[in-house]
């Protein structure tokens, strides 16, 4: 079966540091693969190269990024901006960042569905009371008129997730979503968002630095270390037999995890 994503041999450098030395990884449709590092493993890199979003001096050095059958790199950056949002979301880290401070988040979801066509007017009103509903905001109707800063930060975790969800797209890109968030609160974005992968049968590409998220949401588990890829296999696997000394490392960095699977 072809998959939905196939990152083949990728290499990404800042001046002459190399951050992702060639990496291959892929996602099947509804599947969801985490992809796991320290800090400055290449991991946030490696997502933000699929989306063509690297800062300067960042770029793409060599490798191809299949997605829906095109290369990603071989389009332009109009072309770029349909596939953004309407065919793979990106879930920031820090929604505070994210967000428009100065706009309402009704008008913020709503500009993702009429940027790409999607819905207008009146429909985009209600599709974007749908949508907050969707992610478990409560009085979706009242919270359409607040700013981001009059929202908890677990609730603008869940703007920016109806934001990503808002053109449907088949992949999301998730990248460290609850570490800004406490404990209780990461716990409900991630029940949410195995909710929301399985209604919509999502691909969920989960970026975190977290086993313990991983062994929650993922199918597949790929353990990046200084840039490269060191271990990938089914998540059960690795969290009961890992080989590489890195990924031991960070299973026994988990409270509760060592021999629990």
């Amino acid at each position: 079966m072809t998959p939905l994503l196939d990152v083949q041999h990728l290499t990404v450098s800042f001046g002459s540091t190399v951050a992702v030395n060639d990496v291959s990884l892929q996602l099947a449709a509804g599947e969801t693969l985490g992809v796991v590092g320290e800090s400055g493993s290449g991991k946030s890199v490696t997502a933000f190269s699929i989306l063509r979003l690297l800062q300067p001096p960042g770029r793409i050095t060599g490798g191809s990024i299949v997605f829906e059958g095109r290369d990603l790199l071989t389009l332009s950056e109009a072309q770029m901006r349909e596939v953004r949002g309407a065919r793979i979301s990106l879930i920031f880290q820090e929604p505070m960042t994210a967000l428009n401070p100065v706009m309402r988040v009704g008008d913020q979801i709503a500009e993702t569905l009429s940027v790409h066509g999607m819905a207008s007017g009146s429909d985009a009103r209600l599709r974007v009371i749908e949508l907050l509903e969707a992610v478990k905001i409560p009085d979706a109707a009242r919270r359409v008129r607040d700013y981001p800063h009059q929202l908890s930060g677990g609730m603008r975790q869940r703007v920016m997730i109806a934001i990503a969800l808002a053109c449907r797209p088949p992949l999301i890109i998730a990248d460290e979503p609850t570490t800004a968030l406490d404990v209780t609160i990461q716990a409900q974005v991630l029940d949410l968002m195995r909710e929301l992968r399985a209604k919509y049968n999502l691909s969920l590409l989960l970026i975190t630095h977290d086993f313990g998220v991983i062994a929650e949401m993922a199918d597949r588990v790929a353990v990046m270390y200084k840039g490269r890829l060191v271990e990938e296999g089914p998540v059960r696997r690795i969290l009961r037999s890992p080989e590489h000394d890195y990924t031991k490392n960070l299973l026994a960095a988990v409270p509760g995890m060592k021999g629990a699977h």
